[in-house]
């Protein structure tokens, strides 16, 4: 029996979007109106996702600009600490299965990382417990949900939301980071990684992408089926905005994906 997937192509946009997106899907899957998903995305603006639980975080965090750009400060609907997204690449994978603890179903996903980077090079794998730490900063750590490289540097940071027996696992990679930046936001800690020339320059994203798709293929049998998101989604996409503005989702950014593939989509119930 085929086991189909859908691709979203990748998609540059504001991170309220790209939250909104994410919890669409999640709910789309779970009421079963909607095929397992894969999609891979950045942030533009630039911007620091803090977990769902996450209270606390220093008052500079507000004002932040990056090559005057507002640094926005969005609200993930999962958990864990803030994630600087610059600079990263961002999975996301709605799906069910892969056990019934959580961290059974955080490495059955982290599996197509593992394979997809190998693939380009870079050895990947699980962190411990880690020493605990107050740092705001969710790469400070790598616990043993997250994906470390060769020199022991928190590579991929990933969280995790479930309803029922539905997931949705996202995650930041890290590719070309601007250090200052980093030290700016969260006051030092900034490690470097090691990338492979492929991965690095012009058409990296892509490169990376490609990799991912075909791992993702054989770690989850999965046939796709790439389908960038429709008009009639992104209408239903809005009113998943926690606080909606038009601005958002401009026809540039619904535009600038639907290039990509045919724009069909997927019904919304």
């Amino acid at each position: 029996m085929q086991n189909l997937w859908r691709l979203i192509p990748p998609l540059s946009a504001p991170g309220p979007v790209q939250m909104a997106i994410d919890r669409w899907l999640l709910a789309q899957y779970r009421s079963g109106w909607h095929p397992p998903t894969l999609r891979f995305y950045t942030w533009s603006p630039p911007a620091i996702s803090l977990g769902y639980h996450q209270q606390r975080w220093p008052s500079h965090w507000e004002n932040l600009t990056w090559w005057g750009q507002p640094v926005e400060l969005v609200r993930r609907p999962t958990g864990g600490r803030a994630v600087l997204h610059q600079g990263d690449l961002t999975y996301a994978v709605v799906t069910s299965g892969g056990g019934r603890q959580r961290m059974q179903s955080y490495r059955a996903i982290c599996e197509f990382l593992i394979a997809g980077w190998r693939s380009l090079g870079v050895e990947l794998h699980y962190g411990g417990e880690g020493d605990y730490t107050r740092s705001p900063d969710c790469f400070a750590t790598a616990t043993s949900a997250d994906l470390v490289d060769p020199m022991g540097a928190k590579f991929v940071g990933s969280a995790q939301l479930r309803q029922g027996t539905a997931i949705l696992q996202h995650g930041s990679m890290r590719l070309a980071q601007d250090a200052a930046l980093f030290e700016r936001v969260f006051g030092g800690g900034w490690t470097p990684v090691t990338l492979p020339d492929a991965v690095r320059g012009a058409g990296a994203i892509e490169v990376v992408v490609e990799a991912l798709t075909a791992s993702a293929c054989q770690c989850f049998g999965a046939s796709f089926s790439v389908q960038p998101l429709s008009e009639a989604e992104w209408q239903g996409l809005y009113r998943h905005l926690p606080c909606p503005r038009e601005s958002q989702l401009t026809p540039e950014v619904r535009a600038g994906e639907n290039r990509a593939g045919d724009g069909q989509g997927y019904r919304e119930h």
